[in-house]
């Protein structure tokens, strides 16, 4: 029931971001954003996207065979597109990556064990974005930011190694303890799984730049890179609609606070979103029963042999 009403309330605060930034902004912002993007956008969203998606499914990889599971990297890439594509289109913003848990852990026997690994690969990933932000903001006007991160990524190192050091073995939790230190921070896992995740991460920011350009901001980078860090870090936040909500309302405040203007921030993050969209759209196709299809066309031309022969 506790769940039930988490899940309302994430949705609810989504919705409230989404209507507030409409009843201050209008919804000229949003349209905006459909009009800005061309052809030129749209493949670049593509490529941009198959690139980290591929980066991401590798991380995945890495860590589910750190658990133990079995992942072929074909297989990864196109669970993780399927998994962005039900992101994006289904309201609560991650139930393709709770699908793809869930599908993966029980084709190894082990649903636990796949939960797991999704969510230390969502966390490495996550984790890359608060210390490239931490570099970034301290380095910028939105230092205050900057420090709020820091003290978040602390706050979660001395809990990590309190838990290490108190949760005792029969604890439900030790089991997701271990599995942080094995399949995350052993010294043959975190360089490759970091790497991933800079990679990846430099392909969400080009991405999002990107839209900032079709938007019209033309600001140097030392600008922008601040807000986009600040953005993807707010896309992190489980209060959203399908991704949107605080994404939009956060690029709005720094566009505004870095005099822009929060209509363009607006526009800008709208972009980023439909390319985000446009992105993930090859996930579609995974979830079209192929084999099913290839089986009624053979069935098709069958039955227009069959008669053909039977004319001649």
């Amino acid at each position: 029931m506790n769940g039930k009403l988490w899940n309302w309330v994430k949705l609810a605060a989504g919705v409230a971001i989404v209507v507030a930034l409409m009843w201050k902004l209008g919804t000229n912002g949003f349209v905006a954003g459909l009009r800005v993007i061309d052809a030129h956008d749209v493949v670049a969203a593509v490529v941009v996207g198959l690139g980290t998606t591929v980066l991401c499914a590798w991380r995945w990889c890495l860590v589910a065979r750190r658990l133990g599971l079995r992942l072929p990297l074909g297989k990864a890439v196109a669970d993780y597109y399927r998994a962005l594509f039900l992101n994006a289109v289904l309201p609560a913003g991650v139930l393709g990556d709770v699908q793809r848990a869930v599908s993966h852990g029980k084709q190894e026997g082990d649903v636990g064990a796949g939960v797991r690994a999704v969510v230390l690969e969502r966390t490495a990933g996550q984790a890359v974005v608060m210390v490239a932000g931490v570099a970034v903001l301290l380095a910028s006007p939105a230092r205050a930011v900057g420090l709020v991160l820091v003290a978040v990524l602390v706050a979660v190192a001395l809990g990590y190694l309190a838990a290490r050091r108190w949760v005792g073995i029969g604890s439900r939790w030790r089991r997701t303890i271990d599995d942080v230190r094995h399949g995350l921070l052993a010294r043959d896992a975190w360089p490759s799984i970091a790497a991933l995740s800079a990679a990846a991460l430099t392909g969400h920011i080009t991405l999002f730049l990107v839209a900032m350009k079709a938007a019209g901001a033309s600001q140097s980078l030392d600008k922008l890179l601040p807000i986009v860090i600040v953005a993807l870090l707010a896309m992190g936040l489980p209060i959203n609609i399908g991704g949107w909500g605080p994404r939009e309302g956060v690029t709005a405040l720094m566009f505004a606070a870095a005099g822009l203007g929060a209509a363009q921030g607006l526009t800008a993050a709208v972009a980023y979103g439909l390319l985000g969209l446009v992105a993930s759209l090859p996930g579609a196709l995974t979830l079209v029963p192929w084999a099913r299809v290839a089986t009624q066309v053979r069935g098709v031309a069958v039955v227009l042999v069959r008669k053909r022969e039977r004319v001649a």
